[in-house]
């Protein structure tokens, strides 16, 4: 016979204590730390717990007693239930504050390697309209509060354009306004919705797996072009002349989208990594600018998502390599070669290695539109391409720059990098966690030497870090 479970308490007149990770704060309470959402350290709130385990529980603000000193308004409407920006009701300069203090606990906790003083952080450009891509998902049901829940005068099953819910993988929250990139997506994805809906076009069930409109990215550039692709589903009825039709209405009604793309995608998620995509109107690539430089971005291509705080994040790392000209430059997870052509000049040569081939071959043009003779780019899997053999090939490096996804580097790459034993490697990170894992692998044959934090997402609890290590 099941046990009945004894309700979790609410608690009253909390302090919230501290920033926690992902973007969440943290108070005691027993012998417990008690994570919660949408709140700043010196608030204090009545707080229900919604989970409880043996070492922690998680809470959730019902009621706010009084404010904290440290606290900034919000400026987005979806702000609470959105957890795309869960800082803005945190000062940014807290914020930085907080996010530097991220990067010392997890280097010191998990490296547990000898550290320099780091440098202060670098702060982004813009704290609004800094990104230059976002996705969004399209859904035939739309995600709804516990509040509209309630309220009978609202049509449950409506579809919507926005952000999935973290824990509601097949709904959708609409959002009317974001804030992170300029006004005129906002415009093209509202005016996408309305269309859509006028015309009675199905909107994406993940769960049944039908549905013609799934997805929608759109891309800017510092250049002023921008890109617009639309995922569509096509069912055994078609769904073409539709698609056809909504992208012709987006072409006249936005004439400043200089790259119209669409694809037909049947698989059960939304990457577009294995997908074909078509060009519906104007060219299948942006650029970007950085510098003196341009480079050519694709649909597949990977490019830092906040392009003005890229130059800066580029700029630490080319300045940590130390180049004279005379050196031998790998790197690594190397993209659309924008490391690699952004320090060509200052090298002898400079070697890309990167998975994806669609982002080699954009790198290798990046070269070409900018006159760069001095880069090769090779893809495939870095564990297999990195190997003992490839450096007896190419020469040992004098410098390796590394920026690997989130997961850091494989422990083959690790082991292939300290047997090339450059004088120098430039770490960029994107997860100072498994940054931290991985220098504690290359401690005994390297030193950090310099750490640079850069803020690439205000609002936030995300950071970059650039790390200096030279030989022992």
């Amino acid at each position: 016979m099941a046990r009945n479970k004894k309700p979790l308490p609410l608690l009253e007149s909390v302090t919230i204590e501290a920033v926690a990770a992902e973007g969440k704060c943290l108070f005691h309470w027993q012998d417990l730390v008690v994570f919660v959402p949408f709140c700043v350290p010196g608030d204090v709130c009545d707080v229900q717990i919604r989970r409880k385990k043996h070492s922690f529980a998680e809470g959730e603000v019902v009621r706010f007693v009084e404010y904290s000193r440290v606290r900034a308004t919000p400026f987005c409407q979806h702000f609470g239930v959105c957890g795309g920006c869960k800082w803005q009701n945190l000062p940014y300069p807290e914020q930085l504050k907080f996010k530097q203090q991220q990067v010392y606990d997890q280097l010191h906790r998990i490296g547990k390697v000898e550290l320099p003083e780091f440098r202060p952080i670098l702060g982004s450009v813009k704290t609004q309209e800094y990104r230059n891509k976002l996705d969004f998902g399209c859904a035939n049901k739309r995600w709804l509060t516990s509040e509209q829940l309630k309220d009978e005068t609202q049509v449950k099953d409506t579809p919507a354009i926005g952000f999935h819910i973290t824990g509601a993988f097949d709904k959708i929250l609409p959002i009317e306004k974001c804030w992170l990139m300029d006004d005129l997506h906002n415009q093209i994805r509202n005016d996408i919705r309305d269309y859509a809906i006028e015309h009675n076009i199905s909107f994406f069930d993940l769960r049944a797996q039908i549905g013609l409109l799934r997805d929608i990215i759109i891309r800017n550039s510092a250049s002023g072009e921008l890109m617009v692709i639309i995922q569509f589903h096509y069912d055994e009825t078609g769904g073409e002349k539709e698609a056809k039709d909504l992208l012709q209405h987006i072409a006249d009604t936005f004439p400043q989208i200089t790259s119209l793309m669409y694809l037909d995608n049947q698989k059960c998620n939304d990457t577009i990594g294995d997908q074909e995509i078509l060009t519906f109107k104007g060219t299948d690539h942006i650029f970007e600018l950085m510098e003196d430089l341009k480079f050519k971005v694709g649909p597949k291509s990977f490019y830092q998502t906040n392009t003005e705080q890229a130059y800066h994040l580029y700029s630490v790392a080319r300045g940590f390599a130390n180049l004279t000209g005379n050196e031998l430059v790998y790197d690594l997870y190397t993209g659309t070669g924008t490391i690699a052509n952004f320090v060509a000049k200052k090298a002898r040569q400079v070697i890309g290695i990167e998975y994806v081939p669609e982002a080699i071959e954009d790198a290798k043009i990046n070269s070409q539109i900018n006159g760069i003779e001095n880069t090769l780019f090779y893809a495939g899997d870095m564990k297999d391409i990195l190997t003992d053999e490839f450096i007896q090939e190419h020469g040992r490096p004098d410098v390796i720059i590394t920026d690997p996804p989130r997961a850091g580097m494989h422990p083959d790459v690790v082991k292939t990098i300290l047997n090339a034993a450059p004088e120098r490697i430039v770490y960029v990170s994107c997860n100072p966690a498994t940054q931290a894992r991985d220098l504690q692998l290359m401690d005994e044959q390297y030193k950090v030497a310099e750490v640079q934090p850069v803020d690439m997402f205000p609002h936030t609890p995300h950071v970059e870090n650039v790390v200096l290590l030279i030989k022992r």
